[in-house]
């Protein structure tokens, strides 16, 4: 079993590579990828335990081969609701910030960091997602910023490429 994680600013492109990635893998592996806005408790409660204890589940669950299923969480009721069920997956990609925290490493994950600057990434998250999200995005690029720091994601990815 073979766990990635994909990590960076908003707005790098993590769920471009995942995609790509995915592709090409799944020519002769089972692939499968959890986006890291599927697990986060909104806004507020995005990179903090909960999620840690979330990717320790899933992580622990891939690597013994078992079934995956967490709830996803839903940005417009802002709650969890739908369950999402993995199969056992010879490659599980995570990816999203948070994807690649400590926990993650330690688990033996190979870790992808997208390197962007920040306000391009925040410029292209908001012509992506609409500008109504602004205040909610200046407050995110300080928490993924503390995050990162105290991580030290970038500082231990195997793959460092450039958006």
């Amino acid at each position: 079993m073979t766990l990635v994680a994909i990590d960076g600013r908003a707005g790098a492109g993590k769920t471009t590579l995942a995609t790509k990635l995915a592709r090409e893998w799944s020519n002769k592996n089972s692939v499968a990828i959890i986006h890291m806005d599927d697990l986060y408790n909104g806004w507020d409660d995005a990179l903090s335990e909960s999620l840690t204890y979330s990717l320790q589940d899933i992580v622990r669950r891939h690597l013994s081969g078992e079934l995956i299923e967490y709830k996803k969480y839903n940005w417009i009721t802002q709650q969890f609701d739908e369950v999402e069920i993995i199969e056992p997956v010879d490659i599980l990609i995570l990816e999203g910030v948070g994807a690649g925290q400590k926990s993650v490493r330690d688990a033996g994950a190979s870790l992808y960091w997208l390197d962007i600057e920040p306000d391009v990434g925040i410029t292209r998250v908001l012509n992506r997602d609409g500008h109504h999200i602004a205040d909610e995005m200046a407050r995110w690029m300080v928490r993924q910023e503390l995050h990162f720091l105290s991580d030290k994601t970038r500082e231990n990815a195997e793959h460092i490429l450039s958006s």
